[in-house]
């Protein structure tokens, strides 16, 4: 158990506004056939809160100052695809300004930091303030916690939930641009885990209307990793299809699965995940969609993993999806679950109810909301974590990987 006899307390609040890594999308215009014009899309939005289909992101970062002089930090900030399937609308910081003035601030200013878990849980329960505020302020929460008490923000989770740290770096999935091939070759040469992620959002341009452009980009990926790879390279493809296979086989659930079989046959011997084959119009929908996908891969002999994402965006819903048993993993998208504490819990929950569990995150998120989900990661040791912030891999993946590893090398000269 971590001494916290001479904690120290929050002596004052400040706040930056910056920006996030990525940017904001508005999924449902894009899916109502709005005209790409390179990088943008041209059309009115569809969702609430949204001016343009695609919109710069923001984040809030708290700043915490400590009665001993220390500062802690953590950013407050929300997904791509903000106000789809249920989610908050999207995170404008000017908006929120006055939430942190009046409302959060005088609530943190003179907290003791001797305990992450029970202050976390306070600020978190209020489902009126923003999922992305409710993530940066337990974000800057633990991290001053763990200042307080002169150790890393893993051994506050590992001590607060009674967890054993891990002990090697947790397998992160690079999250890769769909056409950007010299960057695969980076990750295949850097050996990561699992590759490449991409972003599949439309069946026409993506796809294929015949599920031709699929096949092609899956068969680029492995001819990629044999040609260049070291020969005992092995890492698991990972393909996020944002329900376009649903689109396209109108959601002929038989359809999809035999596709899916080809595709499976295509990537071996390589484990393939695909994540939101399909996106229905409710959760339970959802549940039921996955079920039945589910059985019929498990019928026919296909060996292809599902990732649930759309609609399985809180805690209560990652343990719907994880009760039912609706797929074989979750993506546990951190910013979505508003206060740090329920994405610690989820991942537990999954663990201990036999469900795999990816921790994840968005592309949007900063340098410092990564760091602290390394240290999660450390602490609840999911299957693997989303390399973030951003789609360029490189970063994310030195972010993450740089970050366990100067924490296990501390936790080590601590044992030694």
């Amino acid at each position: 158990m971590i001494e916290n006899n001479n904690s120290t307390k929050i002596k004052k609040v400040l706040y930056a506004i910056g920006c996030s890594r990525y940017i904001h999308r508005d999924l449902q215009a894009i899916k109502n056939g709005a005209e790409q014009n390179g990088f943008i899309y041209i059309g009115n939005p569809v969702l609430p809160g949204f001016k343009k289909i695609d919109e710069p992101g923001t984040i809030i970062s708290i700043i915490l100052q400590l009665e001993d002089g220390q500062t802690a930090f953590g950013d407050c900030v929300d997904v791509i695809f903000a106000g789809a399937a249920e989610r908050d609308k999207i995170f404008n910081a000017e908006n929120h300004i006055d939430c942190i003035i009046k409302e959060i601030s005088p609530k943190l200013v003179g907290q003791q930091l001797n305990n992450f878990r029970y202050p976390a849980y306070e600020f978190d329960k209020d489902k009126n303030i923003h999922t992305a505020i409710r993530y940066g302020v337990t974000q800057a929460l633990l991290h001053a916690v763990s200042l307080s008490l002169n150790c890393t923000m893993v051994e506050v989770i590992s001590s607060e939930y009674k967890l054993n740290i891990a002990k090697e770096l947790i397998p992160i999935l690079a999250s890769c641009n769909r056409d950007d091939f010299m960057q695969l070759d980076r990750m295949i040469i850097k050996k990561v885990d699992l590759l490449p992620h991409a972003s599949f959002t439309d069946v026409n341009k993506h796809i294929g209307l015949k599920g031709e452009k699929l096949i092609k980009y899956a068969t680029t990926v492995v001819n990629r990793i044999k040609e260049i790879g070291e020969k005992e390279y092995k890492p698991k493809i990972h393909l996020d299809v944002y329900g376009t296979l649903g689109e396209l086989f109108q959601m002929d659930f038989d359809l999809l699965s035999d596709y899916l079989g080809k595709l499976q046959k295509i990537t071996f011997p390589y484990d393939l995940l695909i994540e939101s084959p399909i996106i229905a119009k409710s959760q339970q929908e959802q549940i039921l969609g996955f079920k039945k996908i589910k059985g019929l891969l498990n019928k026919k002999g296909i060996k292809v993993s599902l990732i649930a994402d759309e609609w399985c965006n809180t805690f209560s819903d990652i343990k719907l999806f994880t009760d039912e048993k609706a797929s074989d993993y979750v993506q546990i998208k951190t910013p979505d679950l508003g206060g740090i504490n329920n994405t610690i819990e989820a991942i537990l929950y999954c663990k201990e109810n036999g469900m795999k569990a990816c921790l994840g995150g968005t592309a949007s998120e900063t340098d410092q909301s990564s760091r602290i989900t390394s240290h999660i990661a450390l602490a609840c040791n999911p299957d693997f974590i989303l390399s973030k912030p951003g789609f360029g891999g490189d970063e994310g993946i030195m972010i993450l990987n740089n970050e366990m590893s100067r924490t296990l090398a501390i936790l080590n000269e601590i044992i030694q």
